[in-house]
Parts: structure tokens; C-alpha cells; sequence
């Protein structure tokens, strides 16, 4: 599982981050990407995020982070977070 967290390095993003890790299998692939750097903010766009932070499980953006509500763990989950 290929799990992107877009983060702008606010102090909201860090908690989510670490809530993910915890959350997050041994075989998960988890990657934080800053969307200070303009390529990020790009791909950012391409995934329709617009706000951070926003997580994207296996290329697919988790539905809490498309209605602009806060980053949802469980529906990380639903997507198969943690589950390997």
C-alpha cells in the first residue's frame, strides 16, 4: 500500500502524519510530501487536493480530504490502511 501525505508543515499536519504511521501496516509506503515545492503543489492539484493536509492511499484521495473535513482515520482505514 502506497500511502502520500500532502503537508505544508502546519501544526495541523504533523499530527496527522504521526496518526497515519501508527496506523499504518509494516508493508505500508508512506511518504510525506511538502506542498511548499511547487512540483508537490502540482501533483497536489492533479489529485484535486485543496488543503493540506490530505492523504492519497494507492493513488486515490481519501473522501475526508475532499470535503475539506479533517483527515479521518477511519476512512483511511476503509481504504485498507493498516491492513497488511
Amino acid at each position: 500500500m502506497n500511502i502520500e501525505i500532502f503537508s505544508k508543515g502546519c501544526p495541523a499536519c504533523e499530527p496527522v502524519i504521526e496518526a497515519v504511521r501508527a496506523a499504518a501496516c509494516p508493508s505500508c509506503t508512506i511518504t510525506v510530501r511538502d506542498m511548499n515545492d511547487p512540483a508537490v503543489a502540482a501533483d497536489a492539484q492533479r489529485h484535486g487536493i485543496q488543503r493540506a493536509p490530505a492523504v492519497v492511499v494507492d493513488g486515490e484521495l481519501a473522501s475526508c480530504c475532499k470535503s475539506g473535513g479533517p483527515v479521518d482515520i477511519e476512512v483511511l482505514k476503509s481504504l485498507g490502511l493498516g491492513a497488511g
